[in-house]
C-alpha cells in the first residue's frame, strides 16, 4: 500500500467506473492543451503575416494571406456594368472578407471544444467524485470497519476525479477566453488591411480621377433618357 496514494496507484486501485472517469478527463486535458497549443501557433503565424503586409505592402505578402488577395484580384478583373468606383472598392472588400473569414475560420475552430472542455469536465470529475464516496461507503459495509484504510481509497479516487476534472475545465475556460479575444483583435488589424489593400487594388484597375467618381455614368444615362 505504500505507493497506493501516487497517481498509477490510485488509478490502479480505481473500479472500473473511476478508470474510466479517469481515461475520459485525462483526454480531455491533453486535447485542451493540443488546442490551445495549435490555437496559439496559428494565432502568431497570423498576426505576423497581418504586421508584415500592413508595414511592407505587396512585397511582403505571406503564403498564408494569398487567398486573400487572390480574391481581390479576382473581383477587380470582374466588370460590372454602370458600377462606380465605391461599389467596385466595396465589392473587392467584401471578396476578400469573405476569404479572410475562411481563414479565420480555420484559426477558432478549437474554440467550440474548448468550451465543451470547460462546461463538461467539472461535471464528470463531479460524477468521479459522488462514485468514489459511494465505493468507500460500499467498502465500509462490506467490511464492517470505518478505519481510514477501509475508506481512503475510495475518497482518494473522488479527490483525484476532482482534481483531474479541474485540471481540464481550468485551462480550456482560460484558453477559450484568451484566444477569442485574441482572436478578435486581430480579426480587426486584418479588416484594416483589406481596406488598404482595396484601395491599392482599385489604384491599379483605374485611373486616379475614377477612385472618386460617384454614380456619374449612372446620372448621365438617366439623364439621356
Amino acid at each position: 500500500m505504500e505507493h497506493s496514494m501516487t497517481p498509477i496507484g490510485l488509478f490502479m486501485q480505481a473500479g472500473l467506473v473511476g478508470k474510466a472517469v479517469i481515461i475520459v478527463l485525462l483526454v480531455m486535458s491533453i486535447w485542451c492543451w493540443v488546442l490551445i497549443l495549435e490555437g496559439w501557433v496559428g494565432l502568431i503565424r497570423l498576426r505576423s503575416a497581418v504586421r508584415r503586409l500592413h508595414n511592407g505592402g505587396r512585397n511582403h505578402i505571406s503564403p498564408l494571406l494569398l487567398p486573400i488577395i487572390e480574391a481581390g484580384e479576382t473581383a477587380r478583373r470582374i466588370q460590372v456594368p454602370m458600377e462606380t468606383a465605391g461599389e467596385k472598392r466595396q465589392r473587392i472588400g467584401e471578396a476578400m472578407r469573405r476569404a479572410a473569414q475562411v481563414l479565420l475560420g480555420r484559426l477558432d475552430r478549437g474554440l467550440p471544444s474548448l468550451a465543451v472542455i470547460s462546461s463538461v469536465a467539472p461535471f464528470i470529475g463531479l460524477f468521479g467524485t459522488v462514485w468514489g464516496i459511494m465505493t468507500s461507503f460500499a467498502s465500509i459495509a462490506d467490511a464492517n470497519d470505518t478505519s481510514l484504510a477501509v475508506v481512503a481509497p475510495g475518497i482518494a479516487e473522488a479527490l483525484a476525479a476532482t482534481a483531474i476534472g479541474l485540471a481540464a475545465a481550468i485551462p480550456a475556460s482560460m484558453g477559450y477566453n484568451r484566444l477569442s479575444s485574441a482572436i478578435g483583435r486581430v480579426a480587426q488589424s486584418l479588416d484594416h488591411v483589406i481596406e488598404d489593400q482595396a484601395v491599392a487594388l482599385m489604384v491599379r484597375s483605374a485611373p486616379v480621377h475614377e477612385l472618386h467618381r460617384e454614380r456619374e455614368p449612372h446620372n448621365g444615362h438617366v439623364a439621356a433618357q
